[in-house]
């Protein structure tokens, strides 16, 4: 039996859903698919799940804290500690462009670059310190 699988939706844990929300919507470009609760049910952006689409990538952002938590005033240190050992890596084929917008948008990042194994990358942190890296393929020049 053929096992058919339509793409990968990684689940991130948020400290502040409005904060990441406002990154990977407002910053980013993702739109919101489906939420948890349903949008008409939450004020702002208080959902506890939200599932976003740009294109044909997707992600998942979850709450960390659920409503009846009690959420510390700053991230947990110990909680977000592996955050520095997870990275998305998600193909763009104008990363240099895409550069020139996040820093219009504030976002810190060092300029492109290009990889020993040819993709031409960018890298920057997300509110939670998850690592995004934008990269495509750089075209090879074949001499004549």
């Amino acid at each position: 039996m053929a096992i058919a699988l339509h793409g990968i939706w990684p689940l991130l844990q948020v400290f502040d859903m409005p904060t990441s929300l406002a990154f990977y919507r407002d910053v980013l470009g993702f739109v919101i698919k489906q939420t948890a609760p349903p949008a008409a049910e939450v004020e702002g952006d208080q959902f506890g799940w939200v599932w976003l689409m740009h294109g044909e990538t997707e992600l998942m952002l979850n709450t960390a804290y659920d409503p009846d938590d009690v959420r510390p005033e700053r991230p947990d240190a110990a909680r977000v500690a592996a955050h520095g050992d997870t990275a998305l890596f998600i193909g763009c084929p104008d990363v240099d462009g895409l550069y020139q917008h996040v820093l219009s948008r504030g976002v810190s990042a060092d300029p492109p670059v290009v990889t020993s194994y040819g993709m031409q990358r960018l890298e920057f942190l997300d509110p939670d310190g998850f690592l995004l890296c934008f990269q495509w393929s750089v075209p090879t020049i074949n001499p004549s």
